[in-house]
């Protein structure tokens, strides 16, 4: 069932609702990045490395460039490993967008779900990106650790999170907050199993960046099965 699940989702691609999602979360995302770098180039122009002496080395004129360089393959380096959970943040602010088109497409005669306020979308995407960063940041450690592990570590605690918070999302808006957490916690073991489904095509590029669309769109799908079947 949650493989029928995705499978829906995966034809809904060309809804012209799903692009612009995706359109969106992929743009303000490299934006994002984009901006971070020119910040840091910017500020690190405020300072004149030119004129830096240091014993035994004298004056130092490369130090400018070194960290201009330096700070290029940083982020890089972080856009690698945050682009994903970033793009999933941003783009669940239009989760919205994608849940009512799923029901328009596979459950008409539903009454219209209460609008999302932008106060409210912004305050569940700060708290997705600060528990999806923070913990993948706290599983490095785990990485480390136990290495042969990794990929397994990986799967299940992405899958988790993408499952916990995609579902509260899609039930959220139907049920409420508080019937939301109790479904959650209620299917959780399903619930954490299409997660990790979601999170299969993480490590493969240019697909990841469909994960959150289509997460948000198989997790209506299952948010209303496991209310029929309730």
């Amino acid at each position: 069932m949650i493989i029928g699940d995705f499978l829906k989702a995966i034809g809904q691609l060309t809804d012209p609702r799903f692009r612009r999602v995706i359109g969106l979360g992929v743009g303000l995302s490299a934006a994002l990045f984009i901006g971070a770098y020119f910040l840091i180039v910017f500020l690190i122009g405020l300072f004149d490395f030119a004129s830096i002496t240091l014993p035994f080395f004298g004056q130092i004129d490369w130090l400018g460039t070194a960290l201009s360089v330096g700070s290029f393959a940083l982020m890089v380096l972080l856009s690698f490993f945050l682009m994903i959970p970033v793009a999933s943040a941003i783009t669940s602010m239009f989760l919205d967008t994608v849940a009512e088109a799923v029901e328009d497409a596979h459950y008409p005669g539903l009454p219209a779900a209460p609008k999302v306020g932008l106060t409210e979308a912004l305050r569940d995407t700060v708290s997705f990106l600060g528990v999806l960063i923070g913990a993948n940041i706290l599983a490095f450690a785990l990485y480390l650790i136990l290495p042969f592990a990794s990929v397994l570590i990986f799967y299940l605690l992405n899958g988790f999170l993408l499952g916990r918070e995609y579902f509260t999302m899609a039930a959220i808006r139907r049920e409420g907050r508080e019937r939301a957490y109790a479904m959650r916690k209620k299917h959780g073991t399903e619930i954490w199993i299409a997660g990790c489904l979601m999170a299969l095509p993480l490590t493969i590029p240019l697909v990841n960046l469909l994960i959150p669309v289509l997460g948000a769109a198989t997790f209506t799908h299952l948010y209303h099965r496991l209310e029929r079947r309730a």
